[in-house]
């Protein structure tokens, strides 16, 4: 019997085991051991929990559950391709999901699971993943700080809600020097529904709505975020990419989208244009999603299409969604209307 099988072997026979343990049963390194370890986690006969010293392994056999995956993991160490790794075999997710799903799957988990442990400040999460009803579904829950306490904190913004707005256009993070600030807006644009929850604030980006949802549940510690799509989905990161971050852009992300109702149903005043534009002389191309905005006042729609623009010549800024009369009044004040060319199909 090669090392490879008896150590797994050992694992199945205990259940599970650490680095130490099985470096102690083979009388070898724990070097050793983990070169032996590595081969079994790629060939799928054991899966890691935890993280470093206290990383254990566990064997898979035909008779565990495959539709739901369900662990606490500490955040201090914790490699998301790791986590990741775990669910795609338990779930069996290589055969489960079209292989452009697969790559959403991945792509939306690992970004999710490390904003947790970089930003979150708290100590420890829940993971729950499960194909369920023809849908991957995945929850990642901490007890943090809060996503959008922390952005309105790092911004000195007025409060939580500006918060969300800001998180919602991209590239806004509290780690610049680490992160792009991407994630959670691509991970928005490729999941049929995806929420975020912390505090008394609820954000929904639906596909089948083609639409974004706020609501003020009951206030909840940290962040939940609660992501899904389905198995069977023709949607395709690289379109999303495309779409975002195009060629002509060197595939940088440069176009964003800015649902204005998020806020607030009526905009009047250039203050409030001037709180909606921050931030957004990062972009090259900007959509005004007007949609369920009831009425705009002048000041507002000159101080978006003309003073801003006039002011960033390198930038294009146009509405969409926009009344017929919210419409007239950015014609007025020399914007661009244009059709919704992101929509749901992407």
């Amino acid at each position: 019997m090669s090392p490879k099988q008896r150590i797994a072997k050992y694992i199945k026979t205990h259940g599970s085991a650490t680095s130490a343990q099985l470096a102690e049963h083979m009388q070898v390194t724990r070097q050793a051991i983990n070169n032996h370890i590595r081969a079994l986690l790629a060939d799928g006969s054991v899966i890691k929990t935890g993280s470093t010293r206290s990383a254990r392994y566990h064997a898979i056999t035909s008779t565990q559950p495959i539709d739901v995956f369900s662990r606490n993991f500490a955040l201090a160490g914790l490699d998301e391709s790791d986590v990741y790794v775990q669910v795609a075999r338990i779930l069996n997710l290589k055969r489960l999901l079209r292989a452009n799903v697969e790559s959403i799957a991945h792509y939306a988990f690992t970004e999710m699971l490390n904003n947790a442990i970089d930003h979150s400040g708290a100590e420890r999460c829940s993971v729950v993943a499960r194909i369920n009803n023809g849908r991957f579904e995945f929850e990642i829950r901490e007890t943090g700080i809060g996503i959008f306490h922390s952005i309105a904190e790092k911004f000195d913004l007025d409060d939580e809600q500006t918060a969300m707005v800001e998180l919602t256009k991209g590239k806004t993070t509290t780690m610049p020097e680490a992160h792009s600030g991407e994630g959670i807006f691509f991970t928005s644009k490729v999941a049929d529904r995806f929420v975020l929850q912390s505090h008394k604030i609820e954000l929904e980006w639906n596909r089948r709505f083609d639409d974004v949802f706020v609501s003020t549940p009951r206030f909840r510690n940290g962040t939940t975020v609660n992501f899904d799509i389905q198995t069977d989905s023709r949607l395709k990161l690289e379109a999303v990419f495309a779409n975002y971050a195009p060629e002509k852009y060197n595939f940088e992300f440069q176009k964003t989208q800015v649902m204005v109702k998020l806020l607030q149903a009526e905009y009047v005043s250039r203050s409030e244009a001037k709180r909606l534009l921050l931030n957004l002389h990062k972009f090259r191309e900007i959509q005004i999603d007007l949609k369920d905005v009831s009425r705009l006042g002048q000041g507002f729609a000159d101080e978006v299409f003309r003073v801003f623009a006039n002011g960033h010549s390198g930038i294009r800024i146009a509405a969409i969604n926009a009344t017929p009369n919210v419409a007239a009044i950015i014609r007025h004040a020399g914007g661009t209307i244009e059709s919704n060319q992101t929509g749901g199909e992407l």
